[in-house]
């Protein structure tokens, strides 16, 4: 979809559909909604003259968020439709609402088979967003709600926006427009590369695929790019990676992206860690045939770092960001790791294997030692981790968060706030480690009980962040994405696969000063 801004008056655009919007509550509509709604008026019976306010005298629109209606202007202005989509209540306003409303109004004239659609920046004007925000929040709602994956279509869908067009006809608002909707174009587009990588299935993304991918990105966004294979691997000893790949016939990777603007080199810099499981039957603690459907997705976090990186180069941020994905498939061979097993990881600590489905934490703990040779000024991995995540939060409702240190938490936290992706704190208290001690090694990989696995998967990762002294090596937060890789419904921007969540927390977190 092709984005671009113009200073125009809406109601004076050609275009397939035009899409405005009112909040709930409105009597008479206002701004670019009046506009058109005066522009379709007419004295002499045309059907459809002031369809707008008839919609509102009659009750059938009231503007709640996401809440659609299409007009039909019979050749009164310039566009075919009219597409109304309802921003909730005023006071409730916010650059999510935005997201969201944009996406609903924008899928709605991709089902229609609209192919060049105009767009007011939604809740800039009497909503009282900063216009560059508005701007943002409608191409990213935008782009994300007309996603659509048909890579493995054998025919392609038609359904397709060519052309959007981003309208702010006030001039003093209209730089800041125009900046907004190209940092949200490329957000936006990021979010989409990190979904098409989830979505692709696993006869066609195994580890050396998505590394190719983060490679050929890297070399097309100017980041520099290092890939670890099989030998690098075991030089670094990294017990963790090489235990869960071991059932597969498709050797790991270990993919390392940097953004370093001229004059960071130096920079303690911000490190972004992603899970890369490509496929995950458990192992030999083999999942149900149902809960294995969907474990294409648990690369999920690694896909977030490689989107948020791709966003993070394109913005050009003046901040120096690493990110490092370990990728893997967990198969079952006669060569796969067992229950039972100790493993020695890039640390030195062993980790007795008592679920051989608890697999996402021991790649991630090589990813978190490794992290250490940057001395980062601070640390986040994001991963499908646990099934408990789900039932803490429910579904897509938001993502957990566990950290060593509260001030860098509650940084995160704020990141996915501003991001429209919610966190929520969970605690680390030292006594899930009584739950993780072994007879045969330093501690297990899982209590073995369902109803502690949330607590004890952080535990465990933390122990991997810890200096020579048993202290932080360095500020650090993991988020268990596991309730949001998938969405489970197709509202606002947010089409039927895989989410992409993390790539804007992670674009708004190294945005921070």
């Amino acid at each position: 979809m092709r984005i671009t801004v113009h200073p125009r008056q809406i109601q004076a655009t050609p275009a397939d559909a035009l899409i405005v919007n009112l909040f709930e509550g409105v009597a008479v509509p206002g701004g670019a909604a009046g506009a058109v709604d005066t522009a379709l008026g007419s004295t002499d019976g045309v059907p459809g003259a002031g369809a707008i306010s008839r919609l509102l005298a009659l009750g059938d629109f009231k503007g709640k968020l996401n809440e659609l209606a299409v007009i039909y202007t019979h050749g009164l202005i310039p566009a075919a439709r009219v597409i109304l989509v309802g921003l909730g209540k005023p006071a409730d306003i916010s650059a999510e609402r935005v997201r969201q409303a944009s996406g609903t109004a924008v899928r709605k004239a991709a089902a229609l088979g609209c192919k060049t659609v105009a767009t007011v920046t939604h809740g800039s004007g009497s909503g009282g967003l900063d216009a560059r925000v508005a701007a943002q929040a409608t191409v990213e709602g935008a782009i994300l709600g007309a996603y659509q994956h048909l890579e493995q279509k054998s025919k392609p869908d038609p359904r397709e926006i060519e052309s959007l067009l981003v309208l702010e006809s006030d001039a003093s608002r209209f730089p800041e427009a125009r900046d907004g909707a190209r940092d949200g174009e490329i957000i936006g587009n990021a979010q989409n590369a990190a979904r098409t990588l989830i979505n692709r299935p696993p006869n066609v993304l195994f580890p050396a695929a998505f590394a190719d991918h983060c490679v050929a990105m890297a070399k097309k966004r100017g980041l520099k790019a290092a890939v670890l294979g099989q030998a690098e691997l075991e030089a670094n000893k990294m017990g963790g990676i090489l235990a869960v790949n071991k059932g597969s016939r498709n050797a790991p990777r270990f993919v390392v992206l940097e953004h370093a603007p001229r004059g960071t080199a130096k920079q303690a810099p911000l490190v972004l860690v992603g899970k890369g499981v490509c496929f995950d039957t458990g192992g030999y603690s083999i999942k149900t045939a149902d809960g294995m459907v969907s474990m294409k997705g648990d690369m999920s976090g690694a896909a977030a770092v490689a989107g948020a990186m791709q966003a993070i180069a394109e913005l050009k941020l003046p901040r120096r960001v690493i990110g490092l994905m370990p990728l893997v498939e967990n198969r079952i061979n006669e060569e796969a790791f067992l229950p039972s097993d100790v493993l020695t990881m890039m640390n030195g600590m062993t980790v007795e294997i008592i679920s051989t489905d608890a697999e996402g934490r021991l790649i991630l703990a090589d990813a978190l030692h490794y992290a250490k040779r940057y001395n980062p000024s601070g640390v986040v991995d994001i991963a499908t981790l646990t099934g408990t995540a789900s039932l803490a939060m429910g579904d897509c409702m938001a993502a957990t968060l566990h950290t060593n240190t509260e001030t860098w938490g509650r940084q995160v936290i704020d990141s996915g706030a501003q991001a429209g992706e919610r966190l929520w704190p969970m605690p680390l208290w030292p006594e899930y480690g009584e739950s993780m001690k072994s007879d045969t090694a330093d501690f297990k990989n899982s209590a073995g009980s369902r109803f502690a696995g949330l607590g004890v998967s952080g535990w465990f990762l933390q122990q991997f962040t810890l200096d020579d002294k048993g202290g932080p090596a360095y500020p650090w937060a993991h988020i268990d994405m596991a309730p949001m890789d998938f969405n489970n419904s197709t509202a606002g921007y947010s089409p039927k696969g895989a989410s992409g969540y993390g790539v804007r927390t992670f674009v708004a977190l190294a945005s921070r000063s």
